[in-house]
């Protein structure tokens, strides 16, 4: 694996753009300041593609008893049943 490109502070201001290019094309870059790494600019992590509305269907499931409230619930709140 190829390291990761390294600007320092001023580069990284002045070539701003084409670090963000080179994160696009998937690749890391180091920003240093007095020649230590500080940050590290990263791609994002992958997008979630969803086809729409309704795109989840039969993929989730919710229990018959959702919406009951656990026996010891009503106690622990003080309410009477």
């Amino acid at each position: 694996m190829e390291a990761a490109r390294q600007y320092d502070v001023h580069e990284a201001k002045s070539h701003f753009s084409k670090i963000l290019e080179t994160v696009a094309a998937g690749e890391e870059v180091i920003i240093s300041k007095s020649g230590e790494p500080v940050a590290k600019v990263v791609p994002p992590a992958g997008k979630v593609h969803r086809s729409g509305y309704g795109s989840l269907k039969g993929l989730v499931t919710v229990s018959d008893d959702f919406d009951d409230p656990p026996e010891a619930f009503d106690g622990a709140f003080g309410v009477d049943e």
